[in-house]
């Protein structure tokens, strides 16, 4: 490469009848061919090539099958299952704050898989959730009832 021509600059020698040859060429394409040269015209009875490089058509070519990319989208349920989100926000605030926090995430769990398609992992999830708040439900009760009685025999003893 000349080093005085720039990145920017055209070639110095260009000739503008081999820019419009190459514009309009004289010769018309080569006639289509129903098949190459070595290949079959229906795809189905081609050969596979063997082994991960088979040898190709041509010597010293190589070919490599690659396979094409599948996509697969996950829909909503149609039925979702019940995901229990107003009761483990109750048992949060109401009953047991610990429990009630492990149920909330499994109940945002649930609705993430309902939304993505996944009923079983929506059915797993949900029971989970349920099992969580009905436990901080009982636990919540017998604190408050464990509090109350405290509260009244403290009351008469005094």
């Amino acid at each position: 490469m000349d080093p005085s021509q720039s990145f920017n600059q055209p070639p110095g020698a260009w000739n503008s009848s081999e820019k419009s040859a190459m514009l309009h060429p004289s010769a018309p394409p080569p006639a289509y061919q129903d098949s190459f040269a070595g290949c079959s015209p229906s795809f189905p009875s081609q050969p596979v090539p063997q082994g991960p490089y088979a040898q190709g058509p041509y010597s010293g070519q190589t070919v490599v099958a690659v396979q094409p990319a599948v996509f697969v989208t996950a829909a909503p349920l149609a039925s979702p299952v019940p995901d229990y989100m107003g009761y483990s926000i109750f048992t949060m605030l109401c009953c047991c704050f610990p429990l009630g926090i492990a149920a909330l995430i499994y109940s945002c769990s649930t609705r993430n898989a309902n939304y993505s398609g996944q009923r079983e992992l929506a059915e797993k999830n949900s029971k989970m959730a349920v099992i969580l708040n009905h436990a901080a439900l009982v636990i919540g009760l017998v604190l408050i009832v464990l509090l109350i009685i405290v509260n009244i025999f403290a009351v008469d003893k005094s």
